[in-house]
């Protein structure tokens, strides 16, 4: 199965089922066959101490800077009028030139069957760059939500692990259907029903206008995200996430996995907000010694960070791996 048809399979919900073993390259079956007995289990423990980092990982703290810089960006345009990022995430112009969120700008087609030239600037701006940076990228490196959405995942992580909460999961299908039913609502109300729930939105406004009692309902979220189901908007409800998906599936900067650097240890798809994406890590996960992570990957970085043997890395398709 190619990338575009997984990567389909995953924005929608469905699994991607295991590819069988004649469907495995020779080459990797004996990379499989060589790894019995290659590394004992004090061998990977010392790989571990090894690679742990303070703090965090490289990706994430440069993660972590870049999105609050970005969203900081906002608020030192609009408090001193500087006039270099204007607006907020949902729409904006940086330096003059028109930007628009992808999904803002679908939700305001369809609700005023309108597509005025301005508009259209800032969608084939906007298309364009994620095509470059990967899509999802927009999710954990640019979304304000996500960030407080990670920390959130601490929390419920820490009071999981002393037995206080527990989580609970749903069906991965129902994204598909928060995401047609905001595209119904939006065609039959004439109205952005989604923006106005949107925590992306509410946040980004809230930073550079000051707050509001729409805050009251993204706490509401993160309680819920604490203490019932870790991460819930982005991997069940939020259609952000979707619509830069597809404009990933043509992105060349990609996560990419290989097998042969890979001893099945699991911590990757622990840290993962959408661990589907890295079954192919599961032993006999993947046909190939080399595949690229399907395009609902955030690129977070969290599981290139925490891989100890460096299995799992950034590459721009046609150079080398980004360091």
């Amino acid at each position: 199965m190619g990338y575009i048809s997984k990567s389909f399979r995953h924005l929608f919900g469905y699994r991607v089922p295991r590819p069988s073993k004649d469907e495995q390259s020779e080459e990797l079956k004996a990379i499989y066959a060589g790894k019995k007995g290659n590394l004992t289990k004090d061998d990977l423990e010392q790989i571990h101490i090894e690679h742990k980092q303070p703090y965090g990982g490289k990706w994430l703290r440069r993660r972590w800077l870049t999105l609050i810089a970005l969203n900081l960006l906002f608020v030192l345009s609009f408090s001193f009028d500087i006039q270099l990022l204007e607006g907020a995430l949902t729409a904006s112009r940086f330096v003059g030139f028109h930007m628009a969120d992808l999904n803002s700008a679908l939700q305001v087609i369809l609700a005023y069957k309108v597509l005025v030239l301005n508009l259209f600037i800032g969608i084939v701006t906007v298309f364009l760059l994620w095509v470059l940076l990967g899509g999802r990228s927009f999710c954990s490196w640019v979304c304000p939500y996500h960030l407080l959405a990670e920390w959130a995942e601490y929390l419920h992580l820490w009071l999981a692990k002393r037995g206080i909460v527990r989580d609970h999961s749903f069906n991965r299908k129902v994204r598909t259907v928060f995401y047609l039913s905001f595209v119904v609502l939006a065609l039959v109300t004439g109205y952005t029903v989604f923006e106005t729930l949107s925590p992306t939105g509410i946040l980004s406004r809230a930073l550079i206008y000051g707050p509001g009692l729409a805050l009251l309902w993204v706490l509401a979220l993160l309680a819920f995200e604490v203490f019932y189901s870790r991460r819930a908007w982005c991997r069940y409800v939020c259609p952000i996430g979707m619509t830069y998906g597809v404009v990933g599936l043509i992105s060349p900067l990609r996560v990419t996995f290989n097998a042969e650097a890979c001893h099945h240890e699991g911590d990757c798809r622990k840290v993962c907000l959408v661990p589907h994406v890295l079954d192919l890590t599961i032993r006999g996960g993947t046909s190939q010694v080399h595949e690229d992570v399907g395009a609902d990957c955030t690129r977070c970085g969290l599981c290139v960070d925490i891989c100890p043997t460096d299995s799992l890395n950034y590459e721009f398709k046609g150079l080398s791996k980004l360091l």
